[in-house]
């Protein structure tokens, strides 16, 4: 899941491409791009063209309905050589997420048009709760106050709708949009965190006729790794965290500004509720969330050394260096997760321990420096839950030629076990693991050289 925190950002209203835009429907029109209505509303949209494209609430049961997905295409400069489909992690992060690093791709993929979806559930896809989490609403796309009772309650209201966002009806819809949109050129589908298992579960259950090959950034571990899920985010935020403070300690310059390993002095800081007040609510979050990329990661030594000393200078500069990356995205109206689409698809099929309780949470916490708010999510109530069926870690038959490009520093999507499910893939077709040693998650964002220089060479074979 790339996962920069959400927020809530003013939004304007947004008139969807109509200009020579069809839609496919039950009358069997072709979808075709046109124009986006926004593409001046920010240089990186510019020359953008949209489509909204109708597919079947349920895959399983079409007579059920529809709902319209929003594509949006980045025409090659020059010469097609192809497409790149891009597919947003979260589950609740829309097409959105890759905007910002619309160059960065191009470098990587040269020639290729960029294709992006907003998944079922986000951005200006059919949303969970429609009247909650519109542009027009209080909250803009995210919930605000009363709006979420009224959507939880909206969700509980008609659950053949709500149950019909789960990742096989998402599955469905890739390559439902890819035979209606795409080309005869070259075609490679590229996911990033949840969008690598929304990849895969796609090639599990309704692979594209054609593809020439698979990018994975930032891979899940399988459905059934009971040691990396959800539920233990935390744990694998702690061992990366404890691997940065070790490295600090390693290097003379940086571990010169204390006089104890590193670790035993955020468990000191942690210990003194004086020291650590300044963190917040949350001080292991906020220790997380400061490794989560390479320029808050670098500071964090200063971070902690300045605490120590009842100073909090580094501390805000660490937190105007997040407010900087968020703002990235805030450019973007449609950008921003989906809590509601977040929650029932965590709850029903990425939490292999349902059984997990809030005491739980808190006694495994409490050994920990570092920890995830994710698990919290997890917990029973509110959002409803569907069954995930059988598609529920059903592997891929077969591979196209497959790219993993995994960070060894992921306090999200732990390498080892990457690494573990890509020894398991590695049975279905030819596939690649390759490790950035200092990078975090969601490589694209985090190490773009790696990114370009591994995805060029991968494309361009």
């Amino acid at each position: 899941m790339p996962t920069v925190p959400r927020f809530l950002v003013a939004l304007t209203a947004f008139i969807l491409p109509h200009a020579g835009q069809a839609q496919m429907g039950g009358d069997g029109a072709e979808a075709e791009f046109a124009t986006c209505a926004d593409a001046g509303a920010n240089p990186a949209l510019a020359g953008t063209q949209c489509a909204l494209v109708s597919t079947p609430l349920d895959h399983a049961a079409p007579a059920q309905g529809a709902i319209d997905l929003f594509v949006r295409k980045f025409p090659a400069r020059g010469p097609t050589q192809g497409e790149l489909w891009l597919i947003a992690g979260g589950p609740g992060e829309s097409g959105a997420s890759f905007y910002p690093f619309i160059d960065t791709l191009r470098a990587a993929a040269p020639g290729f048009d960029l294709i992006v979806p907003d998944h079922r559930g986000t951005g200006y896809s059919a949303r969970l709760c429609p009247a909650e989490e519109s542009a027009q609403s209080d909250g803009g796309m995210a919930l605000e106050g009363a709006e979420w009772g009224s959507c939880i309650g909206s969700m509980h209201a008609d659950p053949q709708r709500t149950q019909s966002f789960t990742i096989t009806n998402a599955a469905h819809d890739i390559t439902l949009l890819m035979d209606e949109l795409g080309s005869a050129d070259r075609r490679y589908l590229y996911g990033v965190s949840y969008g690598t298992q929304l990849v895969l579960r796609t090639l599990a259950v309704a692979p594209p006729a054609s593809l020439d090959g698979v990018i994975l950034d930032s891979l899940v571990p399988a459905d059934d790794d009971m040691r990396h899920d959800l539920s233990r985010r935390s744990q694998v935020t702690d061992t990366i965290g404890r691997r940065v403070l070790r490295q600090c300690d390693a290097r003379a310059e940086c571990s010169r500004y204390f006089d104890r390993p590193l670790e035993q002095a955020v468990a000191d800081l942690l210990a003194d509720p004086e020291l650590s007040e300044p963190l917040g609510a949350n001080p292991k979050y906020l220790l997380a969330a400061l490794i989560d990329f390479p320029e808050t990661r670098a500071i964090l030594p200063y971070v902690i050394a300045d605490l120590h000393r009842g100073e909090t200078a580094w501390l805000d500069h660490a937190k105007a260096q997040l407010g900087a990356i968020q703002a990235r995205f805030a450019a973007f109206p449609q950008f921003g997760s989906s809590i509601p689409l977040v929650s029932l698809i965590s709850r029903s099929e990425n939490n292999r321990r349902p059984d997990l309780t809030a005491e739980m949470i808190a006694e495994e916490e409490a050994g920990l420096l570092f920890a995830s708010p994710l698990p919290r999510h997890l917990l029973p109530g509110g959002f409803p839950t569907y069954d995930p069926g059988e598609a529920l870690g059903r592997m891929p038959a077969s591979l196209p030629p497959t790219l993993v490009l995994q960070g060894q520093l992921d306090p999200k999507t732990a390498y080892d076990g990457a690494a573990a499910y890509v020894d398991r893939l590695g049975a279905r077709g030819e596939i690649t693991l390759s490790a950035s040693a200092t990078a975090p998650h969601y490589l694209l964002m985090t190490d773009p050289d790696f990114f370009v220089t591994e995805v060029g060479a991968f494309i361009g074979e």
